[in-house]
């Protein structure tokens, strides 16, 4: 049940498919070859995964800071992040770009070098921790997974940033600010009987169309001064919305000649149209 020991075996697991790799011509068994390297990646993310345990147990107030995650696109937030930025270290090692610019990948080599070298110290560290003391973290443990926890995450920002355009912390606002929209367009919908809590809390599938209408004519009307306020430029606002501006400016215009009567009767039914 100790990690140190987890860590024994996972380690002993990769270093196992190594060397079989290694010991293997690829182009006499290319099918063994990707059965290997297969086995490499499910192996190396064990590691990583049992790695990131001892951490949390050894070092959880020493931690590097992981909040530019916040700046990543959605689709690049998954489970085996890690490892693929593992890979992508060793490929820029290799001197291989498969997803970066070449002077980009010129950039970041010395950084995926300073991260494998780290790791094969923390590696050597942690193996021989738990032949002597696997019950224990002592401080020169301590020290290696700190610096390897902050090149780690120096590269996969690093990395990331030279594949996308992470999001600047004024988008990241702006998207704060439609949260807030959303959140008060339900509370007002509420208190008005277009919505009701059981529709709410059953996930009612109508409400992915109903909730942003009714933000739309909230960000317009009711809270004119929030993300979709029209006296920004198409620039300044959120992407979200930036590309509907002169749509935007037509539906306030029309909205602004309804009665209390005729836009209670608008937002009750696009509660219930399809």
């Amino acid at each position: 049940p100790r990690l140190l020991s987890q860590f024994f075996f996972a380690d002993e697991r990769v270093t196992r498919v190594v060397a079989e790799i290694n010991g293997l011509d690829a182009e006499l068994d290319p099918q063994q070859y990707l059965v290997l390297l297969n086995q490499l990646h499910l192996s190396q993310a064990h590691l990583l995964s049992v790695l990131e345990r001892i951490m949390e147990e050894c070092i959880p107030t020493q931690r590097h800071s992981r909040d530019y995650l916040v700046k990543f696109p959605e689709e690049l937030l998954v489970d085996n992040l890690g490892n693929h930025m593992l890979f992508a270290a060793e490929c820029l090692l290799a001197g291989t770009f498969l997803e970066v610019e070449e002077a980009d990948g010129a950039h970041l080599r010395p950084q995926a070098r300073n991260l494998l070298c780290s790791l094969e110290l923390v590696r050597t560290v942690l193996r021989e921790q738990s032949l002597s003391q696997p019950g224990s973290y002592p401080e020169p443990v301590q020290a290696v997974l700190v610096q390897f926890d902050q090149l780690f995450a120096e590269f996969e920002l690093s990395y990331v940033s030279s594949l996308v355009a992470v999001k600047s912390p004024e988008e990241i606002y702006r998207q704060q600010e439609i949260i807030v929209l959303f959140c008060e367009t339900v509370e007002r919908a509420l208190r008005l009987g277009y919505l009701t809590q059981e529709m709410i809390d059953g996930y009612e599938p109508l409400l992915m169309f109903t909730i942003p209408r009714l933000a739309i004519i909230s960000g317009l009307l009711i809270y004119p001064d929030g993300p979709l306020s029209l006296e920004r430029s198409p620039e300044q606002m959120s992407r979200v919305f930036s590309p509907f501006y002169n749509l935007l400016k037509k539906i306030r215009d029309l909205l602004r000649v309804l009665s209390v009567e005729e836009l209670c009767l608008l937002e009750r039914s696009l509660c219930t149209a399809e």
